[in-house]
């Protein structure tokens, strides 16, 4: 099965802050940043849709093919792992790496928000390549936490607990 690579969404919004898509390499149109703002968020976001997927359903080739995994990957929450991400002293909790990831993806979403829905918000390249970079270096941090420290992760963004 294949997979949302966020590495190849990485690619992809470098490619769109460069003015690439637009035939205008190193003047970016408005659109060309705002949809690579855009893609670096959906990076994050589905590194993040993988790694619970891979924590609770098994990260072989085999589960990746099981309704389990992805049953797991799409029920990640754009607004509850916001939420989730954003609250500083729950993740104080958590390695470093996985909270710089939390800081990236809580930021990133409302810099999405600006760039798809904010028609008066103007982005300037290096501002959006430094998006991208810190969304990479979010990815990679997460990569290399420990197994554990990802389960905890994929539990705290995709569970809830019941109040009182």
């Amino acid at each position: 099965m294949a997979f949302m690579n966020p590495y190849d969404l990485i690619r992809i919004a470098r490619h769109l802050a460069a003015g690439g898509v637009s035939g205008n390499r190193g003047r970016p149109r408005q659109a060309d940043l705002r949809r690579a703002v855009s893609t670096a968020y959906y990076a994050l976001f589905h590194a993040l849709c993988r790694c619970c997927a891979d924590a609770l359903a098994g990260a072989t080739p085999a589960h990746r093919r099981r309704p389990g995994w992805l049953l797991v990957y799409r029920s990640l929450e754009h607004g509850t792992a916001h939420a989730r991400l954003a609250h500083r002293s729950e993740m104080a909790a958590f390695p470093p790496e996985i909270r710089y990831f939390g800081l990236r993806f809580a930021a990133l979403q409302r810099q999405r928000h600006w760039a798809d829905y904010n028609p008066a918000q103007d982005f300037s390249r290096p501002n959006v390549l430094q998006f991208i970079t810190r969304a990479e270096q979010a990815i990679e941090g997460l990569e290399q936490c420990a197994a554990a420290d990802r389960r905890d992760l994929s539990l705290y963004v995709l569970f809830r607990p019941r109040q009182g």
